[in-house]
Formats: structure tokens, C-alpha cells, sequence
């Protein structure tokens, strides 16, 4: 009996599995979609991938990168939106390209006029990476790293994405609903006093959420809002409070907070 191959299922592994990760840096969301060929005991880097030549960075179809919102890559704007990944990797330095092309299918399909943004990524010696990594770290701030490794060497670029205007409008809305809770006042006045902005609002803030709830994490809350309005001593004594209620409350890292802020302001 004949077999006809053109009825045979071929969803098979491959070699150069797909691979996804996503990281919300700010408020922006950062989506990567990559295959991830490994090293099978073979040179990568001025072996399989000749220095100074360009890469798709990652197998089979191009990596993408998408952002919810705009970010700046290393101190360089890019608009919101989806970017195919490209990568000249050299000996001592990559240059990262985002390019606005998402459908191609490696280096042979890549034209420079559709590069939207070029920046160069030091190479740094890595721990053995067998498979292809994209990854992020040191993710604080509005602020992320984000890393390729493979074989033993890493790149990074840094990615910005600043949420301070869009919090502000967030916070505005949500403390001008009817059924204001004492979190959203507490967690309004922390983001301000962060980021060292609307420190007199913060301190209004703090102190309702104090009123309504006033818990040791909500009097911390307020002792920071104090202090950054420059009233110390009530600074002091609202910490003092939310240390005693985070004793009883056994919550041993508030305690220490607290007691480090103490020391701090009654230093100064």
C-alpha cells in the first residue's frame, strides 16, 4: 500500500526551537519572539558567525521586538511599535539594529533604508550559554537591561521607558473616583515621593491614607512624605509609631526600615 506523504503530520522539534519573553518595563510592555539555535560544539562567534557580517539574531524567521508604548534604546528615541532584531556582532563591540521590516526571513531580505535605529553594545565575556538567551535584567526605574548571550559572550542595550507622566495622569484619575480606598492614597504618595516629585500632594496623600488606614506600612508611607517636606521631627515620630506597629505586626523588614529612617533623619 502506498503511502502518501503529503498526508503525514510534520509538526516535528526543531532544531531552532521558538522562544518568547516579556518584560513590563515602566508601564511599557516589551515583548520578544526569537528562535534559538544552540552551540553544538561548533565556534560561534568568528566561526558560524563571521565578525563584522550581519546576523538576524536568533534563526529561521527574524526576531521581533515590540513595545506597548516609546522607549529610548541606550539614549536613542524609538516609537512605539514592532522592529525586526539584526546584529553585526565584532570582536569587541555589536551593533544592535532595529529595523521596521517584521517580515523577513534572515540577512538576505535586510535592506539598510528600512533600519530605523543603529546602536553599538559592548561585548562582555559571559558564562557558557549553550542556547541563544535573550533576557532581562536590572529591571528598576523605568529602566532594563536586556541581554543576548550565547556561547561565552554576552551584549547588552539599555532600555528606558518613562512612566513618570503617564503615572501622574493615572494617579489623578483614580483619586478622583467616589470610593477613594486608603491604598490608592498610600501608593499615590510613594510613587511621588520615589520620584521626587508633587512632595506637598504626597504629603495629603499619605496622611489620608494614614487616616483611614493607619497600618505600618501606611504610617512609613507618611514618614516619608513628611520628611521630604522637610519635617523631621514629625518624620521621626510617625516612624517611631510604624515601627511599634510593625513589631506587633512581626514584620521584621518595616522594622528595620523604619529604624534606618530614624537614624538617618536624626542625623541630619
Amino acid at each position: 500500500m502506498a503511502i502518501s506523504f503529503s498526508a503525514v503530520a510534520q509538526d516535528l522539534p526543531k532544531a531552532s526551537p521558538l522562544g518568547e519573553v516579556e518584560q513590563v518595563v515602566g508601564l511599557t510592555k516589551v515583548e520578544v519572539e526569537y528562535s534559538r539555535p544552540s552551540v553544538r560544539e561548533r565556534q560561534i562567534f568568528g566561526g558560524l558567525l563571521p565578525f563584522d557580517k550581519l546576523w538576524r539574531l536568533g534563526a529561521n524567521k527574524n526576531t521581533t521586538i515590540e513595545f506597548s508604548g516609546p522607549v529610548e534604546i541606550d539614549g536613542q528615541k524609538l516609537d512605539q511599535g514592532k522592529y525586526s532584531l539584526f546584529a553585526v556582532p565584532g570582536k569587541e563591540a555589536w551593533e544592535v539594529i532595529f529595523n521596521k521590516n517584521t517580515e523577513q526571513w534572515g540577512e538576505s531580505d535586510h535592506k539598510d533604508e528600512e533600519d530605523v535605529l543603529r546602536v553599538k553594545a559592548r561585548v562582555e565575556p559571559s558564562e557558557f550559554t549553550e542556547t541563544l538567551t535573550i533576557s532581562f535584567d536590572e529591571v528598576k526605574d523605568d529602566k532594563a537591561r536586556m541581554d543576548i548571550r550565547w556561547e561565552k559572550t554576552r551584549v547588552s542595550v539599555r532600555i528606558t521607558a518613562d512612566a513618570t507622566d503617564q503615572s501622574i495622569v493615572n494617579i489623578k484619575e483614580a483619586l478622583a473616583k467616589p470610593d477613594v480606598k486608603a491604598g490608592t492614597y498610600s501608593s499615590s504618595a510613594r510613587f511621588a515621593i520615589d520620584r521626587g516629585i508633587m512632595t506637598k500632594e504626597a504629603l495629603e496623600w499619605a496622611q489620608k491614607g494614614a487616616d483611614m488606614n493607619p497600618k505600618y506600612y501606611t504610617l512609613y508611607t507618611l514618614a516619608l512624605a513628611q520628611a521630604a517636606n522637610g519635617m523631621k521631627k514629625e518624620a521621626i515620630a510617625t516612624a517611631e509609631k510604624s515601627m511599634e506597629a510593625s513589631k506587633e505586626a512581626g514584620s521584621d523588614a518595616y522594622v528595620n526600615m523604619n529604624a534606618e529612617k530614624i537614624k538617618e533623619w536624626s542625623s541630619k
